[in-house]
């Protein structure tokens, strides 16, 4: 109960240091009528009214994970924190296919199952942003062509 509370507390900080963070977007006088702030507010948003029900209506008796589904959690915030850090380097598609084989085949063990989720979601999701959505993403490494 009592961790329900303190995380909902910290989390409360975080969504408001988002909220901040995200009123600093420059926008220029072209941008969408909708603007790149309001996902930011809609994340920071949906964080807030979490983390109040946290805080106000806690678990009695929360179920704590066990060593082996910590183990996991590492290591997708490792593969996380990696996509994030090489996507500038790499482009989109490489590192997306590594990172959602991985978070694949920890949610579900199955070798060739977590490759085709990676392959295809790489491809796929490049695909909706660059061709259907028109972001400018780069593709592959520099030298590579996409």
């Amino acid at each position: 109960m009592r961790g329900d509370r303190i995380f909902g507390l910290v989390m409360i900080f975080v969504a408001l240091g988002y909220i901040l963070g995200a009123r600093n977007i420059a926008t220029s006088f072209m941008s969408d009528p909708v603007g790149p702030r309001v996902f930011p507010y809609i994340i920071a948003g949906v964080t807030l009214i979490c983390s109040l029900v946290m805080v106000l209506r806690p678990d009695p008796e929360p179920d704590w994970p066990v060593a082996g589904t910590l183990v996991q959690l590492g290591i997708a915030l490792a593969v996380l924190l990696g996509y994030a850090y090489l996507i500038d380097d790499l482009g989109f598609i490489l590192p997306t296919i590594v990172a959602s084989g991985v978070i694949s085949y920890l949610i579900n063990p199955r070798p060739v199952a977590a490759a085709l989720t990676g392959v295809g979601l790489g491809i796929g999701l490049f695909l909706l942003f660059k061709v259907v959505l028109g972001l400018g993403l780069q593709g592959l490494p520099q030298g590579w062509g996409i």
